[in-house]
């Protein structure tokens, strides 16, 4: 019963892995169902099949957990796009995706990395805080929302090097 117990509130550790083109499809549906304007499998795609876009994804046994893209730009990254699956945010899938993705364009040269964040998006910006960004500027207009509304994007910047 203990061991039942144990294995029950174990905090499951993802499995990190590069991602793939065979990943497009997984990727697509979590960022649809995470931003508002979800980016296309083939965007998607198109995008793993860069040379410079670096790209992560979190598998929990057999199933996807979430993702991390960046691309890398001669000594600069930026982080393209994060998610996870609502069942399991909160619970460091998203801190360890992006630790490791830090370090493999710290490896690959990048001695700074940029993203831009919903201003309103408090558990991103508390993810990223906590990683070590500060904020470097704003993009008022952003975002747009359901409604029709605009959000304010934080530039954010991490120094590597």
């Amino acid at each position: 019963m203990i061991a039942f117990l144990s294995r029950l509130f174990a905090r499951a550790v993802p499995a990190l892995l590069q991602a793939s083109p065979r990943d497009a499809h997984a990727i697509a549906e979590l960022h649809a169902a995470s931003f508002s304007r979800g980016w296309s499998e083939a965007e998607i795609e198109a995008m793993l099949l860069e040379r410079n876009v670096v790209a992560h994804r979190a598998l929990l046994g057999q199933r996807f957990a979430g993702f991390i893209l960046s691309r890398l730009a001669g000594d600069e990254a930026e982080i393209l796009s994060i998610a996870v699956v609502s069942a399991r945010r909160g619970r460091g899938v998203a801190r360890a995706l992006l630790d490791l993705n830090m370090r493999r364009l710290a490896g690959l040269g990048a001695r700074a990395v940029f993203l831009e964040v919903d201003e309103d998006n408090e558990p991103a910006r508390r993810l990223y805080a906590r990683a070590g960004f500060h904020e470097v500027g704003k993009r008022p207009g952003y975002y747009r929302q359901d409604k029709g509304a605009a959000a304010t994007a934080l530039v954010l910047r991490r120094d590597l090097a």
